[in-house]
């Protein structure tokens, strides 16, 4: 593969370097991507920490996400194995736009979007973000009241 076509692949950071919601918006965009079994990983993790219902409408919603970024998507997004430690440039962008839709900044995650689909995509790209970035930080403050709650000293 010549080095322009790698290039969304190319090591920018550390997952470890990000924030809890672009982690998992990394994390669930490459279990997402290993097939029917990571899908069904996503969807066990969503509804043990949403709930069923509102699992399910995070996994809708992240499917939604995956559907127009394959379909409308400049090229297809770059991704590194799941247990890689390395954050990959398409991987860094995703999370990025789901991280200010999930924040409220719609013109930042607009922009961000354009990165990965059709112009005229964008805004319903961000919109999914928003949905899907909303759900992530709900599952990041539940997680963190849990540590909290079984007496998890944090450093």
């Amino acid at each position: 593969m010549s080095r322009a076509g790698n290039r969304g692949g190319a090591p920018v950071g550390l997952v470890t370097d990000l924030g809890p919601v672009e982690a998992s918006a990394v994390l669930t965009f490459r279990s997402w991507s290993d097939g029917p079994s990571g899908r069904q990983s996503v969807l066990r993790q969503f509804e043990q920490s949403l709930g069923k219902d509102h699992g399910h409408a995070a996994l809708e919603a992240f499917s939604e996400l995956a559907k127009l970024c394959t379909r409308h998507g400049r090229r297809p997004l770059m991704r590194h194995e799941l247990a890689c430690q390395c954050l990959g440039a398409d991987e860094s962008c995703f999370a990025n736009l789901i991280a200010e839709a999930a924040e409220g900044d719609p013109e930042d995650a607009m922009l961000i979007a354009t990165l990965l689909v059709r112009a005229d995509m964008a805004p319903c790209l961000a919109a999914l973000a928003r949905d899907v970035g909303l759900a992530l930080k709900r599952m990041s403050l539940r997680s963190r009241k849990a540590s909290v709650t079984l007496g998890t000293t944090v450093h």
